[in-house]
């Protein structure tokens, strides 16, 4: 059986709109999702705001209200079918983010067992046929194949597979 693994911000947690949530929400200017086109948050908000913006992702309750990105359940539930499906998550990024992302799996990836989820930092190590992620320095260190999940900052980036949403992702993998 092939082996999947599947990023969780950007590919099947909407990290993004939460950070800008937060962001607009305490400041007066507002940065929109056309804001971000080819660029991270952090190229966009200004350097003295970096720390507000990390402050957000430290916070004890950002990454347990992410939004599920839509149709990730059920295709995912579809692929076990076919695959062994991991979640593999750059967690060591935010390090006190650990017990909200199993907490956040738990309840919206229940179908997901424990054992089938990788705090990592580098996803080079992983090995798996297929790494979906949204961020192009995570794929080139792969060594399988790693497919792209648009997302506002990778618009531009080429050089991988890209897939738009999850039905596209059923598409590539279950058709």
């Amino acid at each position: 059986m092939k082996r999947i693994c599947v990023d969780m911000d950007e590919v099947i947690a909407d990290a993004v709109s939460e950070h800008l949530l937060r962001y607009n929400r305490d400041h007066e200017e507002k940065i929109t999702l056309a804001d971000l086109h080819g660029k991270w948050l952090w190229e966009v908000v200004a350097l003295d705001r970096h720390p507000m913006l990390e402050s957000y992702l430290r916070s004890e309750d950002f990454f347990s209200v992410l939004q599920v990105m839509p149709e990730s359940q059920r295709v995912l539930r579809a692929l076990q079918s076919r695959y062994e499906v991991f979640i593999a998550t750059a967690a060591m990024e935010v390090p006190t983010s650990f017990e909200q992302k199993y907490r956040w799996l738990e309840k919206h990836f229940p179908f997901i067992p424990a054992s089938h989820i990788v705090y990592c930092g580098d996803k080079g190590i992983l090995r798996a046929d297929y790494l979906i992620d949204d961020n192009p320095r995570q794929l080139r260190r792969f060594e399988g194949e790693g497919i792209l999940f648009s997302s506002p900052h990778n618009v531009n980036v080429t050089g991988f597979r890209r897939v738009k949403d999850w039905p596209e992702v059923e598409q590539l993998f279950l058709s």
